[in-house]
Order: structure tokens, then C-alpha cells, then sequence
């Protein structure tokens, strides 16, 4: 079966220390206890926040709004999150009225999307205790509590012809909302600080893609399989 021990040998060498490295990875022995994917993971998302801090802008852009009319009627998920949602927008000046799960909102646009971005930039500088104090809401559930409003806003602005105010409340739940969300209690570091383990990062990846690879060439060989080209065939 083996036709070239040596490079049979080779390859059978290069995929075992391939599996133990692999098996180490997933021993939680690295930073917080953490396995070397989940801990790699942190460290780009750390970086990723770092440079994702979006709300400053938004709020810049929303001065355009304040001012601004609106009115839209939308469904809640249930009565519960109908509640919470009328405290949200009476806290942001909006009038709202609750009938089931339906909602009339009406108010100033840009002052409604100024309270959601502040609550949002709270949320992203992991001040959850005064965004909670705030409403007697859990604060990720705040946020996720405008998010869900916004999606029903946008829509319904949608429906009205309203193509600019749809546009702008969708990119506060995208790059306000979502990434307060996502990004709550992660530190963020910047790339400058991490450069050494970032480039040691990537370089790993590349070997160890690599290394996998190889040690598959080597085997192959070694059982006498090889690539090659075909002959043409005239028709």
C-alpha cells in the first residue's frame, strides 16, 4: 500500500503534531480560562469595537431630524413588550397609545432617535446600571426593545412613501442599536496594542492552514497517489 515510506512518514508526522496542536486548542487554557478560539475570538471583536463606535456620527446626522414630524402605527411581539415600549418613547417626548399589541406613536423624529442612540451609547461603554436605572428595564433589553420599535417604524414609514426616514432610522439599528448590542461588555483595545498578538494571529492561521495541507501531500505520496496532468484526446 505504501510506495515511498519516507514521505508517507512525513505526512503521518506533520498530521499528528497537527492533532495534538489542535487538541491544545481546545483545552480552556488560555486568557479567562477560554479555549484559543474563543480567546481569538475576543481579541478581534476587542479590536473590532474599538473602530465600531458609530454613534457620535448618528447623533451628529440625527441634528437634521430634530424637529422632524412623524407618525406610525405598529404591532408589538405581545402586550408586554407593547408596555415597555410606550415607556421608551413617553421618556423620549413621543406620544404613544397601546391597544393590544398595537401601537400609534407620533411625535419628533429626531428626538426619538437622539434618546435610542444615548441609550445605545450607554449600552456600548458597558454603563448598564444607569441605562437600567434609567427605565427599570434590563439594559440589553432596552436596546433590544428600540431596536424592535425602529424595525416597526422603519416599516411602516416604508409604507408611507417616507424613503429618507425610513433610511435613517434603519441605519440607527444597524450601526447604533445592533452593534450597542452586540459589543456590550466586550473591552475594547485597539489594533496598535495588540500588534504583536495580531500578527502572530494571523501568521498562526496561515502555517497551521498550511501544515494541514502539507501533511496531506505527504501522505498522498507516500501511498503513491499523484496529481497530474491529463492527455488531450483528438476528437
Amino acid at each position: 500500500m505504501i510506495r515511498d515510506k519516507k514521505s508517507f512518514v512525513k505526512g503521518a508526522a506533520l498530521a499528528v503534531t497537527f492533532l495534538i496542536a489542535l487538541f491544545i486548542m481546545f483545552m480552556p487554557i488560555f486568557g479567562h480560562g477560554e479555549n484559543a478560539l474563543r480567546a481569538s475570538d475576543r481579541l478581534f471583536n476587542s479590536i473590532s469595537k474599538d473602530s465600531s463606535n458609530y454613534i457620535p456620527a448618528l447623533l451628529k446626522k440625527n441634528q437634521a431630524y430634530m424637529g422632524k414630524p412623524f407618525d406610525v402605527t405598529i404591532k408589538a411581539k405581545d402586550e408586554a413588550v407593547a408596555q415597555k415600549s410606550m415607556k421608551l418613547l413617553t421618556a423620549a417626548g413621543a406620544k404613544a397609545a397601546a391597544e393590544g399589541t398595537q401601537l400609534k406613536i407620533s411625535g419628533d423624529l429626531g428626538q426619538v432617535m437622539a434618546a435610542a442612540l444615548n441609550d445605545s451609547s450607554l449600552l456600548y461603554q458597558d454603563k448598564n446600571t444607569e441605562l437600567q436605572a434609567k427605565y427599570g428595564i434590563p439594559a440589553r433589553e432596552t436596546v433590544f426593545v428600540w431596536w424592535n420599535l425602529f424595525k416597526g417604524m422603519d416599516k411602516d414609514l416604508t409604507k408611507q412613501a417616507k424613503f429618507k426616514e425610513a433610511a435613517v432610522l434603519a441605519g440607527v439599528e444597524k450601526k447604533g442599536l445592533e452593534v450597542a448590542y452586540n459589543y456590550f461588555q466586550i473591552e475594547p483595545r485597539s489594533a496598535a496594542s495588540e500588534a504583536g498578538m495580531l500578527s502572530f494571529s494571523l501568521i498562526f492561521y496561515v502555517i497551521y492552514t498550511l501544515w494541514w495541507g502539507i501533511a496531506i501531500l505527504y501522505m498522498f505520496e507516500g501511498i503513491g497517489l499523484e496529481m497530474k496532468a491529463g492527455a488531450r484526446k483528438e476528437v
